[in-house]
Order: C-alpha cells, then sequence, then structure tokens
C-alpha cells in the first residue's frame, strides 16, 4: 500500500504537519552560528505570516512529500525498516523533500515566502538531512504496514 494511501485522512496529514512544524522549530533553534542566525531570522519571518502559518504550509506539503517519498518508503518495507531505509538514505530523502518544496514555490504568490526562501534554499540541505530521522519517525507513527 502507498504511503499517501496509510495516511490518506486529512486529520492525520494536518496531525503529520504538526509534528514537522515541532520538528522544525527544534532544529532551528538548536542552529548556531552565523549560519544559524540566518536561518533563524529566515524562519522567524516566515512565522510572522501568520499563526498557524507553518503547520498550514506543512500541510498543504504533505500529499505531495508523501507521494515523492513512496519509492523510498516501499523499498523501506521490503528491506524491512522504512524509517531506518528513510533515516540511512538521509541525503537523497533531503533531495526529494527539497524537490517537492522547490515545486510547491514555483507557483507560489507570497512575496515574503518566496524571497525568503530562496535566501536559504542553497544552505539548507544539510539541515533538512539532519532532520531525516525525526521526520522518518513521525512517519512511522502514522502509517500502518
Amino acid at each position: 500500500m502507498a504511503l499517501r494511501d496509510q495516511v490518506k485522512d486529512e486529520e492525520t496529514q494536518a496531525s503529520i504537519a504538526a509534528d514537522c512544524a515541532q520538528l522544525m522549530d527544534q532544529q532551528v533553534a538548536a542552529k548556531t552560528g552565523i549560519s544559524g542566525l540566518a536561518l533563524k531570522t529566515a524562519y522567524k519571518a516566515l512565522k510572522g505570516i501568520g499563526p498557524g502559518y507553518i503547520p498550514r504550509a506543512l500541510k498543504s506539503l504533505v500529499p505531495q512529500a508523501l507521494d515523492a517519498l513512496d519509492p523510498m518508503w516501499t523499498a523501506g518495507v521490503q528491506a524491512g525498516n522504512p524509517v531506518e531505509h528513510l533515516s540511512q538514505n538521509s541525503a537523497e530523502t533531503a533531495d526529494v523533500l527539497l524537490g517537492v518544496t522547490d515545486n510547491k514555490l514555483s507557483v507560489a504568490k507570497n512575496k515574503i515566502v518566496i524571497a525568503t526562501y530562496k535566501k536559504v534554499r542553497k544552505s539548507v540541505k544539510g539541515d533538512v538531512e539532519a532532520a531525516v530521522p525525526g521526520l522518518a519517525e513521525i512517519l512511522g507513527n502514522y502509517a500502518h504496514n
């Protein structure tokens, strides 16, 4: 069964988005140095768009992300542990997720979101890779293989 089919109801997808927003909060808060300051500033700008903006934005990405991650998830199921598989392949997982975000931003209309994303896009792959184990755990909590 496809990953998206396992978590197809909107309530579950909203829960995934909320959990991912908490993961992002933790990841951003842990950043240090000049690059951390830049990321924190960009993240604060996005959060300033409005209350609940980050979880709502993530919820809009969940269906596409689930579809994009499905081949990797399926390979992980076949290998015996999809959560571990995503984590062990964090660079590829990050590329898949960033591709989803890139596609979404290509049609975005909010100038703050577009400008903020463009400022951090080149430097965030490592951050996304670092978040993959947390994301994999979140998906594992909701997917039923």
